[in-house]
């Protein structure tokens, strides 16, 4: 487990927010007509928010009628989550030991950038990432590889030497897709969801749980 990069994503893998967002979506789509039960909008909350949208509600509304919801379910999202906004547990030593350690770091998410920007500057974190890929910068959203190939990409890692960080099979599924180890962050989903990734390396409950490699090669 030798790793010049890491690679992390953001909702539910870096805080612990995805309840918040899943109540957001499931009060605004079924506010639209959708009539989804609050497990199934669980289920929805991968990938672009426009592609989710169109996932639920085929062929009802337009590119700019998309945006403009998705911007209104991010305001809220914001407005209910700030009072909570804090790393997970461990995660801020995490980020400064690899830092002092010449590992390199980035965000890769689905996340719109308004809601990455709410994070990073809202936490102060923005420093330790060598590059940030949102849902602004791929044509193709997870599980395509694009946003982690991308991540590595805009790094000068090799993919098999970055290690992701994930909280959802469909974030692992796109670590592999990628050709990258994962370790996993049960924040919202059980180990048994996980059972046919053959790239988890590690689950972890929080980040005091993850132990870095012995012998780290610096970048």
């Amino acid at each position: 487990m030798k790793y010049k990069a890491f690679l992390f994503d953001l909702n539910g893998t870096m805080i612990n927010d995805m309840s918040y967002h899943i109540k957001a979506w499931y009060r605004i789509l079924n506010e639209l007509g959708a009539n989804i039960s609050i497990e199934r909008a669980k289920e929805e909350c991968y990938g672009k928010n426009q592609e989710l949208i169109e996932r639920v509600l085929p062929g009802r509304f337009t590119e700019e009628e998309k945006n403009r919801i998705s911007i209104e379910k991010e305001k809220q999202y914001q407005r209910e989550f700030k009072p909570h906004l804090k790393l997970i547990k461990g995660l801020d030593n995490l980020l400064k030991r690899s830092c002092h350690d010449g590992i390199k770091m980035a965000i890769g998410s689905a996340a719109i950038q308004y809601n990455i920007d709410f994070v990073v500057d809202g936490l102060q974190i923005r420093q330790y990432f060598g590059a940030i890929v949102s849902a602004d910068d791929v044509l193709k959203s997870k599980p395509d590889p694009e946003t982690y190939q991308k991540c590595a990409g805009h790094l000068t890692i090799r993919p098999e030497d970055c290690l992701v960080f994930e909280d959802a099979p469909k974030g692992v599924e796109t670590a592999l897709n990628a050709g990258m180890d994962c370790v996993v962050i049960t924040t919202m989903h059980a180990k048994e969801e996980f059972e046919h990734y053959p790239n988890i390396v590690a689950f972890i409950d929080d980040y005091d749980k993850f132990e870095l490699p012995q012998e780290q090669v610096s970048c």
